[in-house]
């Protein structure tokens, strides 16, 4: 069979070469073609069982199929820039390889039910990496959590000094951004879970498919339920890239804060050197670039969501090649998100924490004085009028320049008469940290539960990754058996 038969149609005349260039997907579908021989593997024995086709051609196709993957794992199958895509690659390969008879392959099927197949299988892959990736990242926080459940620091509200909470409490609050982002992931993947092979060009077919038996041997939990729906909807991509888009969100916070704590002004922590860039000019620098350039990625994520988002706002059903638009901002923002908790995981990792800056830190900004007013309530001061007269103490702290817990008691009495000797023992960081023994607080005590209950949810998704992959991996390897 020629190139040009393969999808000839009604056209008497070849297509223009600025045609074929500016309408082939080759350089990002190319990344589909293992999964469109799987997907091909599956659909001919179904068609093999349901006697749509006789087991002599079927077993053909499939010889001819198991032949491309061995090409494929040898790294010797080439790619056709003539032909638009990597469908047509592999359907040419096979019909060259096997003859005619290949050209029965494509019996109930279409191009827009294969490549939504092709495309759900890529997405699985690339999701159950990207929560590898992500609980990788939340490991590397959460053995910091347990070494540093005693490394007292400040804690911010408007890059202000508020309240003392352990470098513990702040990381875990990073662990569980990123296992949300991580479940986000798993949420879109049970939606993603329905196999659209079988829906053919957008009405379904006339011969009499098993559209449960393809679903199954490709691992899907089942078919979709509509043909025009299961090949003109991307919203399993969408929000795959909306996922992204948040874990990058999270990802970029987590850097910020990197890129401060390292700076001279605050000196929390020293990135290693692996980590890090010196200057071209000015030798005493060493640059978070890494954070950086994630923090910068993340505007890369977050377009390609909006890029994708206008794509599909004004599509008709049912299909349009507008879809076609849809890989390389998947593809891209999946890269973006692995490839950066992998480096940030590194990062955090290495760096050094410097436990005595952050406890110079809390020694300023009179952090304690919510505390103050906590105190002043349990002797019976409603907490409006606590707030105030800690307020005014802290106010009387900045004139004399002392610190709320160097007043002397005759100091205190002059903001209120109820402030006693007990003062003293409720304003020390380390007891204001303590205190805070409610449900997700700072202390030691809330931290620890905090820790073993991320670890739970990590295992968790661990497992459900483990099973995932194994259940793809047995369909693989059912499909992939000789004839």
């Amino acid at each position: 069979m020629s190139k040009q038969a393969l999808w000839s149609g009604r056209f008497e005349g070849e297509m223009d070469g600025s045609t074929l260039k500016f309408t082939s997907s080759l350089d990002v579908d190319s990344a589909l073609a293992f999964y469109d021989v799987m997907g091909s593997l599956a659909h001919v024995r179904m068609l093999k069982k349901q006697k749509i086709l006789s087991a002599g051609d079927a077993d053909e196709i499939i010889r001819g199929l198991l032949s491309i993957v061995s090409e494929m794992e040898r790294r010797e199958f080439e790619i056709d820039d003539s032909l638009e895509d990597i469908h047509t690659n592999i359907e040419f390969r096979l019909t060259s390889e096997i003859g005619p008879v290949g050209g029965r392959l494509h019996t109930g099927r279409s191009r827009n039910d294969q490549v939504a197949a092709d495309l759900r299988m890529y997405l699985r892959d690339v999701i159950l990496e990207a929560v590898i990736d992500l609980d990788s990242l939340a490991a590397s926080l959460l053995k910091i959590a347990e070494d540093h459940g005693d490394t007292i620091m400040p804690g911010f509200t408007h890059m202000q000094h508020a309240q003392p909470v352990t470098l513990a409490q702040h990381v875990m609050a990073h662990v569980f951004r990123l296992s949300r982002d991580a479940d986000r992931f798993f949420d879109a993947y049970d939606r993603m879970d329905r196999c659209p092979l079988g829906s053919a060009a957008l009405a379904g077919t006339t011969y009499p498919i098993d559209r449960k038996m393809t679903a199954e041997a490709l691992g899907f939990g089942s078919p979709t339920q509509n043909s025009m729906d299961s090949v003109s909807s991307r919203d399993n991509v969408l929000e795959t890239v909306f996922c992204a888009s948040m874990a990058a969100a999270d990802m970029s916070s987590m850097c910020e804060e990197l890129i401060v704590w390292s700076s001279q002004e605050f000196g929390f922590i020293e990135m290693d050197d692996a980590y890090t860039t010196g200057s071209s000019i000015m030798p005493q620098k060493k640059n978070p670039d890494i954070a950086e350039l994630i923090r910068g990625r993340t505007g890369t994520v977050v377009g390609d969501l909006v890029s994708l988002m206008t794509m599909a706002k004004g599509l008709p059903l049912s299909y349009n090649r507008d879809l076609q638009e849809d890989k390389r901002p998947l593809m891209d923002s999946m890269k973006i998100i692995s490839d950066s908790a992998h480096m940030l995981s590194k990062v955090i990792s290495s760096m050094k924490i410097n436990k005595d800056a952050m406890l110079a830190a809390v020694e300023k900004g009179f952090i304690n004085a919510t505390d103050l007013a906590d105190y002043l309530v349990t002797r019976g001061i409603p907490f409006r009028d606590a707030h105030g007269i800690a307020g005014e103490s802290v106010r009387y702290c900045i004139g004399s320049r002392k610190k709320l817990e160097d007043l002397t008691l005759d100091e205190f009495r002059k903001f209120s008469d109820s402030i006693d000797e007990d003062v003293y023992s409720i304003l020390p960081v380390k007891a204001c940290v303590e205190r805070r023994r409610s449900y997700g607080g700072t202390s030691s005590g809330s931290v620890d539960v905090q820790i073993t209950e991320a670890m739970g949810a990590v295992m968790e998704r661990s497992e459900r990754v483990r099973q995932e992959t194994q259940l793809i991996e047995n369909c693989w390897d059912d499909l992939l058996k000789e004839v």
